[in-house]
């Protein structure tokens, strides 16, 4: 059968350079960029000096096409349009929801969430279905005391195992389907994908425990959950917790906020408490830093709570919604003019155009009004306002900004905006009304022309590290692809396993190709290995279909290198995976897959 394949020395150097690539890939000694980059300049240089004869489509146009390929804007785009549900605060609401139901039932929650993505994805692209999960995952993960890299891997496998048992499920699907003369009906590969989602499934829950790395989020390493801050609730009449009553002395409305006093009029209440709140209370409570994020970022009327207490818009900024609000603290330098003065005094506001959220002083427990207690030197102030303002603090002497500490809040107030944007996008992809790169294209220019962020922040969410592997996997494909590189390969394995029977042959080629779709895009591997498996079923006595079914499951066993699929390069980012995380955590199930395959055909079909 490889006598048709005309094997050229640039292909074994093609083969050899991907070898290398692969291996650089896993070492990490050098940065993913910089080896993406240099494969490309490599395979650029090589092929316009030593070019096959009559090859076509190795020139420096076709190498560089992947950074114009539907599936990089798409990423990219969804990327955008993560960040701006981010910076909105948009899954504030249904997270918390999830939460709560946590609290009670973990493991239930945490196995419904990967249920509910799993169905999704089954009759749905996956990789909007992925974005969608990222960040209420990564809640759920900081919520039971965990990290979003023991989930953010699971995710992308899930959602590629269920893209296996329906025709939409996944487009390598339907280009296989279209390549063999449109075979397979909408169900037809639901009972054996079905068996090996579950048994992949099966693996994750218990692998991923042990395989799976556990490095603490950014945001995990930024923020010091221990110290806690004074800080004020101002109760107006529409505040949420306008009557709220105390259950066993506690308010279980402010989860992980301490109320150390309530101010009432002249009157001082301390714990317990057995009054209802009302109006014009002020709550003096003691919270971390991230509490107070939270509370800020989940309901308008807490944000409006705190502003009010020092007349936050009365200042010499305005409220502009477009905006970047941020969070940041600043220490009471020695010798400073502040020292033995209140906030109200200082005039903190008007000076600053930044509003004092919390003082922490950790010398002594302090039960007085915020805005009463004399700063000393060495006093640490959370600090809120506008990212402009914040950046004037660096030159002020009577405060040290630490501006390590500096992280933007969600702006609730273009949440439902971008709630509508992103539900938008997913409907237009999932319906196919749209490709799912315009789908998210659109998206992203909505997002920006509405508010929800601005230009340089979803130019931040455009991760170079992605850009550059798909672009350099794209440039590897092409490669392998037009030196005849891959359908050798694929040839060479037919015939030293055909003699060895049927069963043999078939674990050899779906071998092969779980290999190829690891190396080279998923896509180009289905495209290259359909023609071939109808090939083989003509030379044998096996079922064109069974040939098929074989094609479809190993080109989706995408799981052993996160430039395999798409959705492994969105979890990338949020989970802090490194190259050699998918190594140790894909190959296994790509072996298990395989075995399970193997047994279940002779049951299944007459080989």
């Amino acid at each position: 059968m490889t006598a048709d394949i005309a094997v050229t020395w640039q292909m074994w150097a093609t083969m050899a350079v991907i070898a290398v690539a692969v291996f650089l890939y896993f070492r990490e000694k050098f940065s993913i960029e910089s080896i993406s980059v240099g494969i490309i300049v490599v395979f650029l240089i090589f092929f316009h000096f030593f070019a096959p004869e009559n090859a076509e489509n190795l020139d420096s146009r076709s190498l560089l096409a992947g950074f114009a390929a539907p599936a990089l804007i798409a990423i990219m785009a969804l990327l955008v349009v993560g960040q701006g549900m981010y910076h909105t605060g948009a899954l504030e609401g249904p997270i918390l929801r999830i939460n709560n139901a946590l609290e009670k039932h973990p493991r239930r929650t945490m196995g419904l969430v990967f249920l509910v993505a799993f169905a999704v994805s089954m009759f749905m692209n996956n990789t909007p279905v992925v974005v969608m999960f990222i960040p209420v995952l990564t809640a759920m993960a900081l919520r039971m005391r965990s990290t979003a890299s023991n989930f953010m891997m699971p995710l992308s496998f899930i959602c590629i195992l269920a893209g296996m048992t329906t025709l939409i499920g996944s487009s390598t699907n339907l280009l296989v389907n279209g390549e063999t003369g449109e075979m397979l009906s909408f169900f037809t590969q639901l009972k054996p994908g079905l068996i090996l989602a579950a048994v992949g499934a099966i693996y994750i829950i218990f692998m991923a425990p042990i395989l799976l790395p556990n490095r603490i989020s950014l945001e995990n390493e930024v923020s010091e959950a221990g110290r806690q801050y004074i800080a004020q609730i101002a109760i107006s009449p529409t505040h949420p917790l306008n009557g709220a009553k105390p259950i066993a002395g506690l308010y279980p409305a402010l989860k992980n906020v301490t109320v150390r006093m309530i101010q009432r009029g002249e009157i001082s209440l301390l714990p317990p408490f057995e009054n209802a709140l009302e109006t014009d209370d002020i709550l003096i409570v003691a919270a971390t830093r991230k509490s107070l994020s939270t509370l800020l970022a989940t309901d308008k009327q807490y944000l409006r709570g705190m502003l009010n207490i020092a007349g936050f818009h009365d200042g010499k900024q305005s409220d502009n919604g477009s905006e970047t609000i941020v969070i940041s603290e600043a220490v009471i330098a020695p010798g400073s003019r502040m020292v033995g003065r209140n906030i109200e005094q200082i005039g903190f506001r008007r000076q600053t155009g930044c509003l004092v959220l919390g003082i922490q002083r950790r010398t002594r427990m302090i039960r007085s009004r915020m805005l009463d207690i004399r700063l000393e030197a060495g006093d640490v102030l959370l600090l809120f306002g506008y990212e402009n303002s914040m950046r004037d603090l660096r030159t002020n002497r009577d405060l040290l900004l630490l501006e390590w500490s500096t992280t933007e809040l969600p702006d609730i107030r273009k949440s439902m905006a971008a709630r509508l944007i992103f539900a938008g996008t997913i409907f237009t992809a999932a319906t196919g009304i749209l490709p799912i790169e315009i789908a998210a294209l659109s998206g992203a220019i909505a997002m920006l022309a509405a508010g929800c962020l601005n230009i340089r922040q979803a130019t931040r969410a455009l991760d170079m590290k992605i850009f550059l592997l798909i672009g350099a996997a794209f440039t590897m494909s092409v490669a392998l692809k037009n030196t005849g590189g891959a359908a050798y390969l694929a040839q060479k394995t037919v015939d030293a396993f055909l003699p060895f029977g049927n069963l043999a042959l078939i674990a050899a080629f779906f071998l092969m190709i779980a290999i190829m779709t690891n190396i080279i895009s998923n896509t180009a591997t289905a495209l290259i290995f359909a023609p071939i498996a109808l090939s083989v079923a003509d030379q044998t006595n096996i079922d064109p279909m069974v040939m098929v079914l074989t094609v479809i499951f190993a080109a989706n066993c995408s799981f052993a290198t996160p430039i395999a699929y798409q959705t492994n390069l969105l979890v990338m980012g949020p989970g802090r995976y490194k190259f050699a995380d998918f190594v140790k955590f894909g190959v296994p199930l790509v072996l298990v897959i395989w075995i399970t395959y193997c047994i279940m055909l002779p049951l299944m079909f007459d080989i």
